[in-house]
């Protein structure tokens, strides 16, 4: 017969197993919630370190300037909204690296003089098609466009021509006609400029093709929502290629730049100052171009990847609420030019199409 001692004794023992089970679970899920948490510190350690080693190879260790540019890519380059702007300045530094060039734009004198100015400096051929991206009639654009180009051996395509917003403003205060110029500038000209060049440089087995996306598109960006998705559309457009030509030979690169001293920031005293933030074309030109090959993805200037960095790193909110504080900003300085411009000449004039890249 068991006593209550024995019973006492024998619940003391039970209670004693299941605590001790019990420690051992907590200890094992312990060490395995340690191992995933050095895991992950691990990785974001990892990450860190190759993002920034990626950018010093890719902007601080040269490479491309010794590249035999002709025998890589081919003799011809074509250079969209190639007037001015990034487009001439990219234009030229191809030059420099004995490319001929093919220039395009809509405005004929401001070719005219580019061209003649990249022959002087340095002693390629150099040519240009008048061409407007915004054309009504798209099919007999890309037909003048192609037969032009027929006799060429095109190797290397920039896709720079663009269209913004006059300034910074919400959508509904954007005109149907500035839409369909962002719509048939900023992605139609890319879409058909290389599907138009692309199938040769298949069949020769080099080559490249360059699209200049922009900063805006990193995240959703108000009141340069229409400019910022077709921005986004050219990063998914040649991040896509690159993966369906892969074995091809060919090198595809996606350029995002921050805000850039041009014509098309004209709106702004303050972006047109430029400076080591916000370069001029030229300075943001001559980085870009020694990235290519080297990343499929860059901002193409080491103090815009900075900018880049810390876009990717605040949350889609904080972005937002960053962008449209900025972008009122810059709304209003444009505005309060715009004033003082039409007090200046009795008329209310706007501005002369800056938002375009020629």
């Amino acid at each position: 017969m068991r006593t209550p001692e024995h019973s006492i004794d024998s619940f003391k023992f039970v209670l004693d197993q299941i605590v001790g089970d019990l420690k051992g679970v907590f200890v094992g899920t312990h060490d395995v919630l340690a191992v995933l948490g050095a895991y992950y510190a691990a990785r974001k350690m990892y990450g860190a370190v190759s993002t920034v080693a990626e950018a010093v190879y890719v902007h601080l260790l040269g490479r491309a300037s010794n590249m035999d540019w002709v025998t890589n890519y081919g003799p011809w380059a074509v250079v969209t909204g190639s007037s001015e702007g990034i487009g001439r300045a990219y234009a030229n530094e191809l030059a420099l690296r004995g490319l001929n060039i093919v220039l395009m734009s809509r405005n004929e004198r401001r070719l005219a003089r580019a061209k003649a100015e990249i022959e002087m400096d340095c002693k390629v051929r150099v040519e240009y098609i008048v061409a407007d991206f915004a054309s009504d009639n798209q099919t007999d654009l890309y037909k003048t466009i192609e037969a032009a180009l027929a006799d060429k051996e095109v190797g290397l395509l920039v896709n720079n021509v663009g269209v913004m917003y006059d300034f910074p403003d919400v959508l509904l205060n954007i005109s149907q006609q500035k839409l369909w110029q962002l719509i048939h500038v900023n992605i139609g000209a890319a879409t058909m400029m290389t599907h138009m060049l692309l199938s040769a440089m298949v069949d020769r087995g080099k080559g490249g093709v360059v699209v200049v996306s922009s900063g805006s598109s990193t995240q959703m960006t108000p009141q340069m929502t229409v400019y910022s998705a077709t921005k986004r559309y050219l990063d998914y457009f040649i991040h896509s290629l690159a993966y369906e030509y892969r074995n091809s030979g060919i090198t595809f690169q996606c350029l995002i730049p921050f805000y850039t001293a041009t014509r098309m920031t004209g709106y702004s005293e303050r972006l047109s100052k430029g400076g080591w933030i916000v370069p001029d074309a030229a300075r943001y030109a001559s980085s870009a171009v020694e990235t290519l090959g080297r990343s499929q993805c860059t901002t193409g200037y080491f103090p815009h990847t900075l900018q880049l960095w810390i876009g990717q790193a605040v949350p889609n909110w904080l972005w937002m609420w960053g962008s449209e504080k900025l972008n009122n900003s810059l709304r209003q300085e444009a505005l309060a030019r715009l004033a003082r411009r039409a007090s200046r000449y009795g008329s209310q004039e706007i501005l002369s199409d800056n938002s375009r890249t020629p």
